[in-house]
């Protein structure tokens, strides 16, 4: 419950500060995130499957 909550914090303080920032900063910036996490799954997958 306590890990829920701590993310829900987390997510509004984010939610709010995109909030202040340009549509177009705010679009760079989820568009780096996804790619890295797209990376991301894309070698964890790779990781198992070469275990």
């Amino acid at each position: 419950m306590l890990v829920l909550v701590a993310a829900l914090l987390l997510m509004g303080i984010a939610l709010g500060a995109v909030a202040h920032l340009p549509l177009p900063v705010s679009l760079a910036a989820a568009t780096v995130i996804g790619c890295w996490l797209l990376i991301f799954a894309a070698r964890e997958r790779h990781a198992r499957r070469t275990r």
